[in-house]
This record gives structure tokens, C-alpha cells and sequence, in this order.
């Protein structure tokens, strides 16, 4: 018995689509001006402003506080000059930013109650 022959070639039609061809796509990160000029948008930035001066706060704090420990008490000390005054100048910037800090929550503090 003969086998039937079947067709030695096929035709197979595909088709493709992207989603990204159909979509625009858009980013986290736009700048929007007109979202800034709005009650949340200021609200947003001001708690960036407020975040920044507090965590520079911290970070310059333990700093000043390891500079001002590893002053050595020995007045023969070659750098003693040095370290003394970076010790100063540290605790310096700490009271600026705990300063800008505290002003920054009050401003944030006064645009949530309006």
C-alpha cells in the first residue's frame, strides 16, 4: 500500500506587535514645572530641603564628634594646631545645619498648616 504523499512545503504567517509602538512611554523622574507651583509640589520640595539638612546634620555631627576625640591632648603634637582647628570648624558646620534644619521644619511645618 502506498502512503499518501503530503505537501513538501507549508505556508506559516506570523505576525508581530510591540506595545511600545502603540504606548508613549513617559519617565518617574519628568520635570513638571507647573507640579511645582502647586501647594504639593512646594510641600515636596521643602520635605526634600528639610531631609537634606537633617541627615547633613547627622552626618556632620559624628564627624566632628570623631575629629574632636582624635585631638590629642599633647601640645607637642606636630599637627595639634591642625586638628584643633578642624575640630572647631566641624562643630561649627554642625550648628549651621542644625540651625538650617530647625528653619527648614518650621517653614515646612508652616506651609502644612495652611
Amino acid at each position: 500500500m502506498e502512503e499518501p504523499q503530503r505537501p513538501r512545503s507549508h505556508t506559516v504567517t506570523t505576525t508581530a506587535s510591540s506595545f511600545a509602538e502603540n504606548s508613549t512611554s513617559s519617565s518617574s523622574f519628568a520635570y513638571d514645572r507647573e507640579f511645582l507651583r502647586t501647594l504639593p509640589g512646594l510641600l515636596i520640595v521643602a520635605e526634600i530641603g528639610l531631609c537634606f539638612n537633617s541627615s547633613a546634620f547627622v552626618l556632620y555631627l559624628s564627624a566632628a564628634v570623631v575629629d574632636a576625640s582624635s585631638v590629642s591632648p599633647e601640645r607637642d603634637s606636630h599637627n595639634f594646631n591642625s586638628w584643633a582647628a578642624s575640630s572647631f570648624f566641624a562643630f561649627l558646620v554642625t550648628i549651621c545645619y542644625a540651625g538650617n534644619t530647625y528653619f527648614s521644619f518650621i517653614a515646612w511645618r508652616s506651609r502644612t498648616v495652611q
